[in-house]
Order: structure tokens, then sequence, then C-alpha cells
């Protein structure tokens, strides 16, 4: 199987700890931490993404604004810009030890962080980041 992300939440995943916006949504993002860290192959989607799949439900959530698409496009760039390619929907990635080593090394400068800028997760991120990413779920 592939689990289909938005750009912004290759970010997010570098930085998971078991935290997010609902039980619900806790429980949804720990199954798809334990695929990423099994290696499984991530197709990068416009819009709302496997990640979101609890909030979906609720046209208001923030899952379907303009800021979230923003922080996609953000997210992209930097992203591609780090991986020497294109990054467009339909892109595949294996999330590698080696490539995690690398979006986390170039997370902690703040090198592909644009996107999190305005984020309410930013401080807890900044402090995973500082702490040498103790306690994620995504498996390094």
């Amino acid at each position: 199987m592939t689990i289909r992300l938005r750009p912004h939440h290759l970010l997010c995943m570098l930085t998971y700890v078991g935290k997010g916006y609902s039980p619900t949504f806790v429980e949804n993002y720990e199954r798809i931490a334990a695929r990423l860290s099994a290696g499984e192959e991530i197709e990068l989607i416009e819009g709302p993404d496997d990640i979101c799949a609890p909030l979906n439900a609720d046209p208001e959530a923030h899952c379907h604004g303009a800021s979230v698409t923003a922080r996609d496009a953000q997210a992209q760039a930097s992203v591609a810009r780090l991986l020497g390619g294109p990054l467009g929907p339909g892109a595949r990635i294996t999330p590698s030890a080696t490539l995690l080593a690398h979006l986390r090394n170039t997370f902690a400068t703040g090198e592909i962080r644009s996107a999190c800028s305005g984020c309410e997760w930013s401080g807890l991120c900044d402090t995973v980041a500082e702490e040498g990413y103790l306690g994620v779920r995504v498996a390094p």
C-alpha cells in the first residue's frame, strides 16, 4: 500500500511525538507513523490526505483552508530544493533512514521550515528538534 501525504506533512512526520487535534486523530497518525517507520511508500497529493482523514468530515476543518494549501506549497518547494528534483502531486518517496536523517538535519537547522511559520505546532516541533528528536514515532 501507499500512504497519501500532502507536502507539509513531510515536515510534520519528522517531529510527530503522539500529540494531535483529538484522540481519533492521534490514533490514526499512530497507525500511519508505524507504516512510515516500516518504509511504506509515500505518494504526494494535493489537499487533505491520510493524516487528515479524521478531520475531513468537518467542512470547517483547517485541512481545507487556504493557509494549509499555502503551507503545502512552501513545504513542497523547500523539500524539492533539498532533494534536487520536482515533488508534485503523484511523486513517490520512500521514507528510508537516510532520507529521514537528512530531512531531520535540515529541519533542525531551519533550512526546510519556511512552511512552519505560523503553525500552532511549531513550538512543539522546535522542542522535538532541539532535543534530538527523542520520542518521535516515525523511526529514524
